[in-house]
Order: C-alpha cells, then structure tokens, then sequence
C-alpha cells in the first residue's frame, strides 16, 4: 500500500504543476484577446469605407478592372487560408482547415484549379504532411499580425490576380479565416475578395464581405482624375491588404479566445483529477494506518497468547 500511495502522490504533483501552466497559459490568452478585440474595432471602420470608396468607383464607370470584372470562364482560383503557429487552441485550426476544405472542393467541383496560399504553421505543415502543393507560405506572426505582415501576404495575391491565367494568374481571390464572434463564438468563413461582385443581385452582394446591399444607400456620382482605371489600379493593393489585414486580427482573436477556453477546460480537469486523485491517496493512507494498526494489535495479542503459556 505504501508503494500505491507513492504513486499517486507523484501523479498529484505531477497535475498540480501541469495546471499551474495551464491556468497561467489562459490568464496570458485572457489579457490578449483584450488588445486583438480593439484591434479588429479599430481596423474595421477602415476595411468598410475602403470597399464603399472602390464599389463607388467600379459602379460609377465602366472601366474592366480585374477589381470588379468577372472572367466570363474561370479556371484558376487562389486560397489563402489563415491559421495560427501554435496549437493548444481546440478546434480552431481544425475548423479553419475543414471550412478551406470543403471551399476547395466546391472550386474544383466548378473546374477550376485551386492555388493554396497559407498563412500560419499549422496549416502548412497540414497541407505539407498530405503532399498538397502551396504556392507561398508565412509564418510568425499570427499571434499579434501587423499591417506590414498583411501587406507582404497580400504582394503575391495581388501579382497573381493581375497576371494572365497562362502566365501562372488566378482569376478569382477567395479567403478563409475565423471571425471572432465572441468570447465563446468563433466561426469559420469563406468570402471571395476578387473580383467584387457589384449591383448584380442581393446574392452576389452579400457573398462578399463588405459589399453594400442592393439598394441600401445611392452611391455619389465622380469625375475621376486622372482615370477611373488609374484610381483602381490605386485603390486594389489598399483593398486587398485592408481585407487581409482585418482576416488576420479576426484570426488572432478567435486563436486567443480559443486557446483560453481550451486551458479554461484543461485547468478544470486538472482540478477535478486532483480531485479524485487525492480521494484515492486517502483511501490507501488509511488503508495502510488500518493495516498498521492490525499489524500490532495482532503482535501484542500474540505476546500476550505467549505470555500466557508461559506462567503456566
């Protein structure tokens, strides 16, 4: 019994240090979400008049911009999926990945081939270890993203979106991430950033991120200097990397959020198994003093039995 309760005395400090981390890990992901959630608020506001100004300018001529013009025949579609280089988050890498999955899967459904950009260790190394070929990664910065991370993200998609289809362009920009909901609501998303869909329907308006409903609001009329083409050649770099740049905030928040729910959920196991573990360590210190005890009472009585014999 002494062996037994060795064991589980171990074990008790063994957890006890396991929880110590645990709960210092979700204090650290708590104090975090705070600064990311006001990140996000205050990139938003930017995001938002940034995609008004270019929906103002695409609906207000009629230059083909690869901003606004859709490919009458898409072949080639880009991916950027956003994960994190850490784990210890639940489901949150796993979720990001099944939602670009299954985005995949519906393009090449469509006939068109998927070019993977990845942001986050994660995923790379998902994509890596099941052979699947990615165009540019990046790593290092998911935990507190800057605006200079998003534009180097955003450099090669903007390449790509301009270059011809033969020439290794795409024709369309879709993006997968997390958007923090809540505390204790993060939800995958898919949103095609390129090309905008404008004015068409309320469908294609609101399957893109940013876009004004039909009929929510009269756009102003513009005189464009010194063309409308040169104004969104101007204004495509700043939209796709205000966009990328808000997926990248949403992302580190709902990987923060994640990741103190998780520690939240592994301290509190790490209690309960104190918990029983220390039961259990009672149960066989009591076990052993119960031993004990009958160990000498049966030693007294066999002197006595023995003492007895004797005076006779």
């Amino acid at each position: 019994m002494g062996a037994q309760l060795r064991v589980y005395k171990r074990r008790i400090k063994s957890v006890t240090a396991t929880k110590k981390i645990t709960r210092a890990m979700e204090m650290i992901a708590a104090s975090r979400i705070v600064k990311a959630q006001r990140r996000v608020a205050a990139s938003e506001p930017y995001a938002t008049e940034l995609t008004r100004a270019v929906t103002a300018v695409a609906q207000g001529s009629n230059t083909e911009h690869s901003l606004t013009t859709e490919v009458e025949r898409p072949t080639r579609a880009a991916v950027l999926l956003i994960t994190s280089d850490r784990g210890l988050a639940g489901g949150y890498n796993s979720n990001a990945i099944k939602a670009a999955d299954q985005l995949t899967a519906r393009l090449t459904g469509e006939g068109k081939e998927v070019v993977n950009f990845i942001v986050g260790s994660k995923g790379v190394s998902y994509y890596g270890f099941r052979d699947r070929a990615i165009q540019e990664s990046w790593t290092g910065f998911t935990d507190s993203p800057t605006y200079a991370d998003a534009k180097a993200v955003a450099a090669p998609l903007i390449e790509a979106v301009q270059a011809e289809t033969a020439q290794g362009g795409v024709d369309e920009l879709h993006i997968v991430y997390t958007e923090f909901v809540s505390m204790m609501t993060q939800t995958p998303v898919q949103n095609r950033m390129l090309p905008l869909s404008l004015g068409k329907s309320e469908e294609s308006a609101e399957a893109v991120e940013g876009a004004p409903k039909k009929g929510q609001e009269i756009l102003p009329l513009f005189d464009f200097e010194p063309s409308a083409e040169e104004v969104l050649d101007a204004l495509l770099p700043r939209y796709v990397e205000s966009r990328i740049y808000n997926a990248l905030l949403q992302a580190a928040a709902s990987k923060h959020a994640a990741t103190r729910r998780a520690m939240k959920s592994a301290t509190d196991n790490a209690e309960d198994l104190i918990k029983s573990l220390t039961r259990l360590a009672n149960a066989a210190r009591q076990a052993d003093i119960t031993q004990e005890i009958s160990e000498i009472v049966g030693g007294a009585s066999a002197l006595a039995d023995a003492s007895a014999g004797s005076d006779r």
